[in-house]
């Protein structure tokens, strides 16, 4: 026993003397920062980057690369009504937003169009509405940052700061990796229409200019990274880490503060995310028109489709029908299956 009384004497004189003790609550930053929440990139599949991105600092900041997996290796069937052909939607977030948007046992209408051309630093009205989460939470990062700065603690601003850095770093690693890529060949004036099955019997149906239409859902969204995107997204990891040790040295009023803007901004952004009903990507606008109709039967829907495009040979490809003898022509030996 008095081999323990020693030793505890030691460890509270030793923590008397110590200039600054440990304080347990100085590792939350650093851990919210590195709670897996996707809250920042699901707003990245969903509406790109932006050069708020920097200053709009959220739990998950890390996971922003991983926006291209979202979709969970899904890449569903798709029809084209006009011409019968039966491809994959290959753009992963595409597929992500149509999961998003889809409903089980029911059709959504979506259409896609060119968006007008953009101010080069202000958003448009309606871009400016559907991201009233996302400015709040740049407001909240600033004013931390300002109250951190205000209390004169060092190590809390250097952990917003690194923070700030991270996000600049995935940005412009993002930006590298989207630009616009393989399309197929250009059809302009041609109007498509096209049928896309999900998993969960989640049906949607496409309508716009066929040159729209393939931007979204041709090819990839963001591109395998190059060996330097690959060298700065291992030092915006390395630096996520870091910051945790970072945080350990902050006041206790600045560990309060960073703490409060990242659970008010991650919500922010949830929320946002929530309200989002429309896709923007190389200059063009995919969003749902009306509300989701519901099926009771899958031939339902097969039938009206089949009386709307005036061809079943797609449906056959899709295995949503089973027929004697196939054709293209409309209402001519079909037997429909669930």
């Amino acid at each position: 026993m008095e081999v323990f009384e020693s030793l505890y004497k030691l460890v509270s004189t030793a923590q008397a003397t110590s200039p600054s003790p440990f304080n347990p609550f100085s590792l939350l930053p650093g851990l919210f920062t590195l709670t897996p929440l996707t809250a920042i990139a699901q707003r990245t599949a969903q509406r790109g980057t932006s050069p708020l991105d920097p200053f709009v600092l959220a739990p998950g900041l890390h996971l922003q690369p991983t926006a291209n997996d979202l979709h969970k290796g899904e890449y569903p069937a798709c029809a084209a009504l006009t011409s019968g052909y039966v491809f994959r939607v290959e753009n992963p977030a595409t597929v992500y937003f149509l999961q998003r948007v889809g409903r089980t046992g029911c059709l959504t209408d979506l259409k896609v169009s060119a968006q007008a051309p953009p101010s080069r630093f202000l958003p448009t009205r309606d871009e400016a509405l559907a991201s009233l989460g996302y400015y709040a939470a740049f407001g909240c990062s600033v004013f931390a940052a300002h109250r951190v700065y205000a209390l004169d603690d060092i190590w809390g601003l250097f952990f917003i700061a690194n923070l700030s850095l991270i996000r600049l770093i995935n940005f412009v690693v993002l930006r590298r990796r989207s630009q616009p890529g393989w399309f197929g060949a250009p059809e302009p004036g041609v109007h498509g229409d096209l049928f896309i099955l999900l998993s969960q019997d989640r049906w949607v149906r496409i309508r716009g200019p066929v040159d729209d239409l393939k931007a979204l859902t041709s090819g990839t969204w963001l591109s395998e990274p190059t060996t330097l995107d690959s060298f700065f997204g291992a030092v915006a990891k390395l630096l996520v880490y870091a910051n945790v040790a970072v945080a350990g040295h902050a006041t206790d009023a600045g560990v309060y503060t960073i703490v409060s803007m990242l659970l008010v901004n991650g919500g922010l952004l949830a929320l946002d995310n929530l309200r989002v009903r429309r896709l923007n990507m190389y200059g063009r606008t995919m969003e749902a028109v009306g509300e989701p109709k519901r099926y009771y039967r899958r031939r339902d829907l097969a039938e009206q489709l089949i009386k709307e495009s005036g061809r079943d040979d797609w449906v056959v490809a899709m295995g949503l029908i089973v027929k004697d003898k196939a054709s293209t022509e409309k209402n001519e030996g079909v037997r429909v299956t669930m």
